[in-house]
């Protein structure tokens, strides 16, 4: 987005999720620095999901089963939630901003009302707060693009073979994920595990972008690493589908909740035809099913690699 002419980036906002917000934070000022583009704000988001805890998940893989992956709580990686460890880039100079995630988009989306998109690559605990506080948030905002859900996805991945309906992001803050999804946006387009998983960033696609000589470019090649889940391209997905929809090649329309019942299903996809006269509270949701690779391709590697 930041390389993207057709867009304006607002701000960006952080909650935990892959990994600890402060952490997560220091790495997006450090990324900004090195790109030259310190005017975007960063804002700090949700340190914690709003009801679900990494003891939960401690009990619950007791009985279900250790999870594949768990972000900011995997065994790994775990350390403190507010401790910031070295960053292999170099720390960052300037600051997040004052301002906290869920006002600083309800102020957005009052400033240019029906203007703003929101992407959340993220758990959804940051929109659940602004909902919560402001009424109009959801009127206010142009629509909602996010990465999250699994519906079945093709894989053996051990991630998802067997487990399809968990995804990260949905399972890291369920209670979040429901009420975002409950909240009645103009429009909701989302990029499931289904269509994530069959993206591939390739080690001749990062030579490619490294030899352009970016300082973006020296970046990509100096940090990706393949393997372990990296090379699926979630969010890169999601982001060039809101720039250019005719990436897409078929899409299909969802109900779509969350399961928030506190047992082996906690955080599932839930999903329903939209043909089915349900008696609860969901929104339609533009799934995508599947998309033109060279054109997906061609458009990252050509704003990674522009001047």
């Amino acid at each position: 987005m930041l390389r993207s002419p057709e867009v304006e980036v607002l701000g960006i906002t952080i909650p935990s999720g892959d990994q600890w917000r402060d952490e997560e934070a220091a790495h997006t000022l450090r990324l900004l620095e090195i790109i030259g583009r310190t005017e975007i704000p960063v804002m700090l988001g949700a340190a914690f999901p709003l009801v679900h805890t990494r003891e939960e998940m401690l009990a619950s893989e007791a009985t279900d089963g250790r999870m594949a992956y768990s972000g900011a709580w995997d065994r790994r990686w775990w350390h403190d939630p507010f401790v910031v460890p070295p960053l292999t880039e170099g720390p960052p100079s300037i600051k997040v901003a004052p301002e906290d995630a869920a006002h600083f988009l309800i102020r957005m989306v009052h400033l240019y009302p029906h203007e703003v998109t929101i992407y959340e690559g993220a758990p959804m605990t940051d929109l659940a707060l602004a909902i919560a506080i402001d009424s109009h948030f959801v009127d206010l905002a142009q629509e909602l693009v996010f990465m999250g859900g699994s519906l079945n996805p093709q894989s053996s991945d051990p991630e998802f073979a067997n487990n399809p309906r968990h995804e990260f992001n949905f399972w890291f803050d369920p209670e979040a994920a429901q009420v975002v999804l409950r909240a009645p946006w103009k429009k909701i387009t989302c990029t499931t595990t289904d269509i994530s998983i069959k993206t591939k960033l390739t080690p001749a696609m990062v030579q490619k972008i490294g030899a352009s000589g970016t300082p973006l470019a020296r970046y990509i090649a100096k940090y990706f690493v393949s393997g372990d889940g990296n090379d699926y391209m979630w969010d890169e997905l999601a982001a060039a589908a809101w720039i250019d929809p005719s990436i897409i090649t078929k899409r299909e329309t969802l109900y779509m909740s969350v399961n928030i019942e506190h047992g082996a299903g906690y955080g599932d996809t839930l999903t329903w035809s939209t043909k089915d006269g349900l008696q609860r509270t969901v929104q339609p949701v533009e799934v995508l099913v599947d998309f033109d690779a060279a054109k997906f391709y061609g458009m990252f590697v050509s704003r990674m690699t522009a001047h």
